[in-house]
């Protein structure tokens, strides 16, 4: 697929498409030419505010100024200019950002610091009212795995209604982050068929609030006013939004006024958008993974598949006109930092990889690449230690909030190479959970060929061969090093009118560079008894608590 009406094109300066990242500790941005290179990209770090409740807030004004920062140093860097540039898109993880009238910050938490404006997705405060709504039983919860998650957002203006009513009150609109952004870059209010349908209970496939589902909930005050405060237009990720970038707006970004600016998805999404329809792979034989802070799986189907414990299936919240399941892990990357955080060889490492200029994971990567024969072989260093990495509790597929890690085979040694042990083991507890999640579908009738990867915590050689070998399906990856990033300037490549679609976007500027096959004969025999020890101590701790 070539961009549309290159005649027009040929006389001109070439056209690149920006897509901006905002994930849970920075906001990026990229900038890409039509065929999804890369030209350059720009990154800065955005705070987070922890407080006791489970409590985790960020601020929207501060995400704003970062991307404005991002977006004017990618730009300067690709050396290209604001003319050139055809459309930019937005993803974000799936936060709550209250607003007061005018788009005035209002404080979501007991700091009443009106900068602390946004429920982060990790933040746990409204478990009790998640487990109130689970409770009624409601047929909206069909369509979330049968089990609404404190992630999501409902849960989240529950607790806001509870324990913070003038809040609740004073706010002229509850967003998701992404819609946020596409608010404050555009001035629409509409809201992204993506954010809506998996996060806030938008039933996508009746293009409908389901308003009854409010009023059990205890939230019926959202529908009393039609959902004007959470969103009464719902248009598909890649629709351009409003006049595109407003004066105000463009100036912040250094970009052109009228800039085409496309409906967003949450970040997950987007990079499953930007790697699961690359050339000569169809999105439906694909899942996307995107391993980072927490990971996410996306699996496309045609037809609605009902999983137990995995959100949706959700109509057109990925790929338009497709359906989606949505599954994942609480804590992924982050659940790996803090496992090897508590090992005693942990500040000798950390010095040695500072030393190194590395990361502290990318310093034990190399580690244990170096002791074993091939990528594979490094699962022997991890040798009697077994993982159930969930600190946060369980997304997929036992969708419990509740759950928490064990860690067996845990002996006295305090060396270097029993950290490395310990890390390659949590590797390979990642790739059960992903496996666990798999075959769970698999039996409900969701089945996938391969896994294709994306995200911070997956890009070496040896995470993503070790977790092919434990999921037992092959991962591929994508030429482009930022999938993520990618698929949000898939979509504004769409909405200024570059392609027809998304799905012809996909194809045109994603593709697969790498397989990581599985091994099989006594590896695989060694992953499978690992698998069974997994949901073994999975399922004691359940019955210990």
């Amino acid at each position: 697929m070539t961009p549309q009406n290159p005649s027009r094109e040929s006389n001109a300066l070439p056209r690149y498409v920006i897509g901006v990242d905002v994930g849970t500790g920075s906001a990026r941005a990229g900038v890409f030419d039509l065929e999804g290179r890369m030209l350059a990209s720009a990154k800065h770090d955005i705070g987070l505010f922890r407080a006791a409740g489970s409590i985790v807030e960020q601020s929207s004004r501060e995400i704003w100024n970062a991307i404005c920062h991002c977006v004017r140093h990618a730009l300067a860097q690709a050396g290209a200019s604001p003319d050139q540039v055809a459309g930019i898109g937005f993803d974000a993880t799936c936060s709550l950002v209250v607003l007061g009238e005018g788009g005035t910050s209002l404080p979501v938490g007991p700091s009443e610091d009106a900068e602390r404006d946004i429920i982060v997705w990790m933040d746990h405060r409204a478990v009790e009212q998640a487990e109130r709504i689970n409770a009624t039983g409601h047929g909206v919860l069909d369509y979330v795995g049968g089990t609404i998650s404190p992630e999501m957002e409902t849960p989240k203006l529950l607790w806001l209604l509870e324990h913070r009513p003038q809040v609740f009150a004073a706010a002229w609109q509850f967003f998701d982050l992404t819609d946020f952004l596409t608010w404050r870059a555009t001035g629409d209010l509409a809201r992204s068929t993506c954010t809506v349908t998996c996060k806030w209970t938008y039933l996508a496939h009746e293009r409908r609030w389901d308003d009854s589902y409010f009023r059990a909930v205890g939230l019926g005050v959202l529908a009393d006013e039609q959902f004007a405060r959470i969103g009464q237009r719902v248009v598909d990720a890649g629709t351009p939004l409003g006049h595109g970038l407003t004066e105000a707006a463009a100036a912040e970004l250094g970009l052109r006024a009228g800039t085409p600016v496309a409906t967003g998805v949450i970040d997950a999404h987007a990079g499953g958008i930007g790697s699961v329809g690359a050339r000569g792979q169809q999105p439906e034989a694909c899942l996307a993974y995107v391993f980072g802070t927490s990971s996410c799986t996306m699996t496309t189907t045609q037809r609605p598949v009902f999983v137990p414990g995995v959100w949706g299936p959700y109509f057109s919240a990925m790929v338009p006109d497709a359906w989606l399941n949505e599954g994942g892990q609480s804590v992924a990357g982050a659940a790996i930092d803090r496992l090897i955080s508590m090992h005693p060889a942990t500040r000798e490492a950390q010095a040695r990889a500072d030393a190194a200029g590395l990361s502290l994971p990318a310093l034990l990567t190399d580690l244990a690449a170096a002791a074993s024969n091939d990528p594979s072989d490094a699962v022997w260093l991890a040798k009697g230690l077994h993982i159930v990495p969930e600190f946060l509790g369980n997304r997929a597929p036992l969708a419990d909030p509740h759950a928490r890690a064990v860690i067996a085979g845990l002996g006295m040694e305090t060396d270097l190479d029993s950290l490395v042990a310990l890390y390659v083991a949590g590797i390979c507890s990642i790739g059960y959970g992903l496996r666990q999640i798999i075959e769970t579908q698999d039996i409900a009738g969701a089945p996938i060929e391969c896994v294709v990867i994306s995200g911070g915590a997956g890009r070496s050689d040896l995470v993503r061969q070790l977790l092919a070998d434990a999921a037992g399906k092959p991962v591929l990856a994508t030429a482009a090093d930022e999938p993520v990033l990618l698929g949000a300037a898939i979509l504004g490549a769409v909405a200024g009118a570059r392609f027809d679609d998304v799905r012809s976007a996909m194809d045109a500027m994603s593709s697969i560079s790498r397989t990581y096959a599985p091994r099989a004969g006594a590896l695989a025999e060694l992953h499978a008894a690992r698998f069974k020890a997994f949901k073994m101590l999975q399922s004691v701790a359940r019955e210990i608590r």
